[in-house]
C-alpha cells in the first residue's frame, strides 16, 4: 500500500490540524527559533523511525511522515516537546551506536527503539526518555497511519473517525 501526502492531508483533518501542511507551504529550519534541534533532524529521525514502524508493505512513507510531520510542528506546544525527544534520543544513539538515529541501519534503529524501552514504555509526554519517544514519535506515527484512510485498511478501517464513507458504508458487513 502506498502511502501519499493526500493521506497525511487527511489524517490530520481527522486530528483537526490543518494550517501549512494543507497548503504544502512549511520551512523545515526556521531561523526565527532557537530550538533544541531542527526540523530536518526531528524529520529525517520519524522518518527513518516509520521504516521500523510501519508495516513492511507499506510505501511512501517519507513524503507521508514529512507532509505529517508540517501540521504537528505547527502546533507549538507539541512542536516543544517533538524536538526537545528528537534531540535527546539522537543524543543517546550517537552514545550508544556512535551515530543519530537517521543513519544507523534498520536492524540498529529498531535496536535503538527497544534498547531505548520505546516499545512497552506508557506514553507519557514530559516522562523518561522512553516515555517521550513511545509519546512523540512511535505514537505519532502510528496516529498519522492509522488515521488516515490508505493506513486504515491495513487494519480494516474502512472509514477512519473524519472520514465521509457513505451510508453503504454502514449497511454491509466487513470485506472478508
Amino acid at each position: 500500500m502506498e502511502l501519499t501526502r493526500r493521506d497525511a492531508v487527511a489524517a490530520l483533518a481527522t486530528l483537526g490540524v490543518g494550517g501549512a501542511a494543507a497548503l504544502g507551504a512549511r520551512n523545515w529550519q526556521r531561523d526565527d527559533r532557537s530550538d533544541v534541534v531542527d526540523d530536518e533532524l526531528v524529520r529525517n529521525t520519524l522518518v527513518a523511525a516509520a521504516e521500523v514502524v510501519y508495516p513492511s508493505d507499506v510505501s511512501g512513507t517519507a513524503t507521508f511522515v514529512e507532509t505529517f510531520l508540517e501540521g504537528r510542528l505547527e502546533r507549538d506546544d507539541h512542536a516543544r516537546g517533538l524536538r526537545e525527544t528528537t534531540a535527546e534520543f539522537n543524543d543517546v544513539s550517537e552514545q550508544w551506536h556512535g551515530d543519530e538515529f537517521p543513519a544507523l541501519s534498520q536492524a540498529d534503529r529498531d535496536r535503538m527503539l527497544r534498547e531505548v524501552g520505546a516499545d512497552t514504555a506508557e506514553e507519557i509526554p514530559d516522562g523518561t526518555l522512553a516515555e517521550r519517544v513511545r509519546y512523540y514519535v512511535v505514537n505519532d506515527l502510528l496516529l498519522a497511519l492509522y488515521s488516515s484512510p490508505t493506513g486504515g485498511e491495513l487494519v480494516g478501517i474502512e472509514n477512519p473517525q473524519g472520514h465521509p464513507g457513505g451510508t453503504d458504508t454502514y449497511q454491509r458487513g466487513p470485506e472478508a
